[in-house]
């Protein structure tokens, strides 16, 4: 069991750097690991029978989320709605993955080293 979100708050509540800086890392680390996994599945997804074999039953959880916001295709030359796709763009499946990946890695570490050695009390 963890800590209540208001308590978390309250330790960097007097320092609104750190404060910004935690939500940033969240932001980060959230992004990261959706890119991750929406490249781990695509690796094991198997689009070739959507009716009797669909996404949610291959236990995909990230790729029916990118679908339903209309990211339908992929650099692998298929697609949700059957058929051979020849130019998928940059937000294919794999496109917006790959994003969300580089938002985790451009973060900026710099924002949450702390400067001064006084500890606060």
């Amino acid at each position: 069991m963890g800590l209540p979100w208001y308590r978390v708050h309250t330790i960097v509540l007097n320092d609104p750097g750190r404060l910004l800086a935690v939500h940033i890392m969240h932001t980060a680390l959230v992004a990261g690991w959706a890119g991750s996994m929406a490249l781990y599945e695509l690796a094991v997804f198997d689009p070739s029978d959507p009716v009797l074999d669909p996404m949610w039953r291959q236990g995909l959880f990230v790729i029916p989320f990118m679908t339903r916001l209309g990211i339908i295709n992929s650099w692998g030359g298929w697609g949700i709605t059957g058929g051979t796709i020849t130019y998928p763009g940059i937000w294919s499946y794999e496109g917006v993955a790959g994003a969300h990946i580089g938002h985790g890695l451009r973060t900026g570490i710099e924002l949450y080293e702390i400067e001064s050695t006084v500890v606060p009390q």
